[in-house]
């Protein structure tokens, strides 16, 4: 009978710890599937970020694309006002330029008259001295005619080289003019493709302002979604580090008990349990568990 009581009570120290340890196995279930659905929103976390990181690149994209297409259409369009003011400028130095070489011909045709009338007045002095010269024995009044010819030619011919003279000052007054309109417009043109280095300088420099600060911005922004991310790999990390500190210390715990009670004090658990629970609820225990953990042998022993 003794014998028949030990052997009971090992089986139903026997059948508690196999409880135990089927539950301890249900606690470790539901801690990894937690730990697994901890995980899956983890997951889910940084994929929404990571979606909402590309969305912010492809509009930081686009919006860098738009400014580069203004900014582009913007230079187009003062690059051929540029151009049509650079043509007009060109035009108006070409026509400044044929009007000075036509009066520069002008007044080439100017001295040639003069040099060709003063050749033409020595040739006529001189054919008048030898006219002189031949008709010294003819009578006194046709050289007095003749003379006064010679004169009023004269005074004709001075006259007219007087009125050259007028005409080749006039066009020397009107090239120094052209001369210094000359000079103030190629000072102008300078003053003016200075302004214009200076303002698509400007506008460079406004140019690479604004992609420093678009950069600025993006980079604050992805640190900003790093921080995030490491905040939450971070997160994930403490609470995979817990689960596995309190997984190792249940695994520990029961390894002490195992110890304990193979051991130490195999009572253990018949000592204990019926101080936690009533009679009836270990007679409720012992009932569903026995015909498990029953051999049945009837059918197998010889009659």
């Amino acid at each position: 009978m003794e014998e028949h009581k030990e052997e009971q009570v090992d089986y139903e120290s026997e059948k508690m710890e196999i409880l135990r340890l089927e539950q301890s196995k249900r606690n470790i279930n539901s801690l990894n599937m937690d730990l697994e659905r901890d995980m899956q929103k983890i997951d889910d976390a940084n994929q929404d970020l990571f979606l909402k990181i590309q969305e912010k690149e492809e509009e930081i994209q686009r919006l860098e694309s738009e400014l580069t297409q203004t900014g582009d259409l913007a230079e187009d369009e003062e690059w051929e006002k540029e151009h049509c003011a650079t043509i007009e400028r060109e035009r108006a130095l070409q026509e400044l330029e044929e009007e000075t070489a036509r009066l520069e011909r002008k007044n080439e045709t100017l001295v040639q008259s003069i040099t060709e009338l003063k050749r033409k007045l020595t040739r006529r002095i001189h054919k008048t001295t030898r006219c002189e010269q031949g008709n010294l024995d003819e009578t006194p009044e046709e050289p007095k005619v003749r003379l006064q010819q010679l004169e009023a030619s004269c005074a004709d011919q001075e006259m007219e080289l007087a009125k050259v003279m007028e005409d080749y000052a006039f066009v020397i007054q009107l090239c120094e003019d052209q001369a210094l309109c000359i000079k103030k417009y190629q000072e102008t043109l300078r003053k003016i493709e200075e302004e214009l280095e200076t303002r698509f300088l400007e506008r460079e420099v406004s140019k690479v302002l604004s992609m420093n600060t678009a950069r600025k911005k993006y980079n604050s922004q992805s640190n900003e979604d790093n921080s995030i991310q490491r905040k939450a790999i971070l997160f994930c990390k403490r609470v995979s580090r817990c689960l596995f500190f309190t997984i190792l210390f249940f695994v520990r715990l029961l390894g002490y008990m195992f110890f304990h009670i193979s051991y130490i004090n195999p009572d253990l658990l018949i000592n204990i349990l019926p101080r936690i629970l009533n009679r009836g609820i270990l007679w409720k225990l012992r009932s569903f568990l026995f015909p498990s953990l029953t051999l049945e042998t009837e059918d197998m022993l010889p009659h």
